[in-house]
């Protein structure tokens, strides 16, 4: 099974994030989406002060597989972009949750947040959609 830390909220299509303690929420792609992905090559990523809208498409991760959309978990605005991640896309498969961070914005309404998938939720996400995927 991935690996879904506790400390972190999630969405149905697998990105993370971190409530930050001056309030920034920190984003993401979860370990099971990095794995699903392969080798990431190239991220488009939002720029700095742009407005993301939760549930919206806000940039995109590239792989040899395939290139997958990057959704907001949260409405808001751009505070910071991994800029090391953009130049090193394959942090986000060595360290997802660390070093492979993607993003993070200032939320609109940061009661947002507890609106997101909890670590146990998401948990029980993956082992619906890995049953639904076993009798397709």
């Amino acid at each position: 099974m991935s690996n879904v830390p506790q400390d972190l909220r999630y969405t149905r299509e697998h990105e993370w994030a971190r409530l930050e303690d001056d309030g920034r929420v920190t984003i993401g792609v979860t370990d099971f989406a990095q794995g699903q992905l392969g080798d990431v090559v190239y991220l488009d990523l939002p720029e700095v002060e742009g407005s993301v809208e939760a549930g919206e498409p806000l940039g995109e991760v590239e792989s040899t597989k395939s290139v997958s959309e990057l959704y907001a978990p949260l409405t808001g605005k751009v505070a910071e972009v991994n800029v090391e991640a953009r130049e090193n896309p394959a942090a986000v498969n060595q360290d997802p949750y660390g070093e492979g961070w993607l993003l993070a914005i200032e939320p609109a309404d940061p009661a947002e947040f507890e609106g997101l998938l909890s670590p146990e939720a998401y948990e029980q996400f993956l082992h619906e959609e890995a049953g639904e995927e076993e009798s397709t």
